[in-house]
């Protein structure tokens, strides 16, 4: 009977092994999922002992790994605190190696995390020792195995921690048919303690599931990597055209610089006689530059020397940008051109009106008609 349900459970341990391995997972490198854990607890004789005045204490620590999200090692050392007529400290000492399964995992799957509580199996072996002082005997080795469940809860949002209970059996395998599980030489052992899981390589304390990718999600991302890489191609295209205009309006400005920087023309009639002046500015400036100050300069200089004399500053703008930016750009060009006169060279306002156009169209290249026209006029 017992052959049969060993049987049974490993077929079942199989089958939840063989279901959970087709997941692919992240963070089972071998120096992932690591765990350490300290306990304590108590024993107590098996049978043939009175179960509450055999009692002894038990502490110990453990090193493990989680393999697979069912499957776990450890490996754990556990040592008794002296009740008897020996006068050591701790008169055992058992070094064991432990299988591990996760029962929630087998039977119904793992969903990415670790569940709040979960149960574990547990079965495993080890070496055992007894130690006694030499007036009551002779220390004692032996092999022990141990079978049982931990029930674990796992707390926290990184599920770092894991405080566990753990119910166990432990046969001493010693003297004549050593094999054999005999209940007459086992106690019951009942640990509880503390776990921390490691961080692994996937920034996560336990094992966590990679997301699969199909045929077609695969082709619909290839197909906008290549929309996104067409769409960078038109805008490197549009950016070299900017460039080149770029580089053809640098060229006008050059060009605008090197130019006569003065207009001049005189209209004479019967009744007065004009004076033009041409204040050219840069795109979107309404600022003068220094090379366009002597051009200021000029009329200030006509105007003190005609004391009568008038004059009309009128501002325009290229046709770039909207209408309400031109017009206020052109209003502005005028009034930097008065107030220079009024500030700088001490002209009076009375004599001095100026006035936005808009845009202008006096000059066969748009970019020329960013200038202020200053119009002197003498009454004879």
């Amino acid at each position: 009977m017992k052959k049969v349900t060993i049987l049974v459970a490993a077929a079942l341990a199989v089958t939840g092994l063989s279901a959970n391995a087709q997941k692919a997972y992240e963070g089972t490198r071998f120096l992932d999922n690591w765990y350490v854990g300290v306990k304590g607890g108590v024993t107590t004789p098996a049978a043939h002992s009175a179960f509450w005045r055999n009692m002894r204490a038990e502490t110990g620590i453990e090193l493990g790994k989680q393999i697979t999200p069912v499957l776990a090692v450890s490996f754990e050392g556990l040592t008794g605190i002296n009740t008897s007529m020996s006068r050591t400290a701790f008169d055992d000492l058992n070094l064991g190696a432990l299988g591990k399964i996760n029962l929630n995992n087998l039977f119904f799957g793992y969903n990415g995390e670790p569940r709040l509580f979960e149960v574990e199996g547990i079965a495993g072996f080890g070496w055992g020792h007894d130690f006694m002082n030499s007036g009551y005997g002779y220390d004692r080795s032996y092999m022990v195995s141990r079978f049982g469940a931990s029930l674990n809860f796992n707390l926290g949002e990184q599920k770092a921690w894991t405080v566990n209970v753990r119910p166990a059996i432990v046969y001493r395998m010693d003297g004549n048919r050593a094999q054999l599980l005999n209940v007459n030489k086992s106690k019951i052992e009942i640990l509880a303690g503390v776990t921390y899981h490691f961080a692994s390589s996937n920034g996560k304390h336990y094992m966590t599931i990679q997301k699969p990718y199909n045929q077609a999600e695969v082709d619909a991302l290839n197909e906008s990597i290549n929309a996104l890489r067409a769409e960078n191609a038109r805008k490197e295209e549009a950016l070299n055209a900017k460039e080149a205009e770029n580089a053809r309006l640098a060229k006008e400005l050059t060009d605008l610089k090197n130019a006569p920087k003065q207009v001049e023309t005189i209209v004479q009639n019967t009744h007065s006689k004009s004076l033009e002046s041409v204040i050219t500015f840069r795109q979107g400036k309404t600022a003068i530059s220094a090379d366009q100050i002597p051009n200021v300069e000029r009329i200030a200089t006509y105007m003190k020397n005609n004391p009568k004399s008038t004059v009309v500053i009128k501002g325009y703008a290229s046709p770039e940008g909207s209408a309400e930016v031109n017009a206020r750009v052109a209003n502005q060009r005028a009034e930097a051109v008065k107030n220079m006169l009024i500030s700088k060279y001490k002209i009076s306002a009375s004599r001095i009106t100026a006035e936005g156009q808009g845009v202008g169209d006096m000059f066969s290249e748009p970019d020329w008609n960013r200038v202020s026209i200053a119009t002197l006029n003498e009454a004879e």
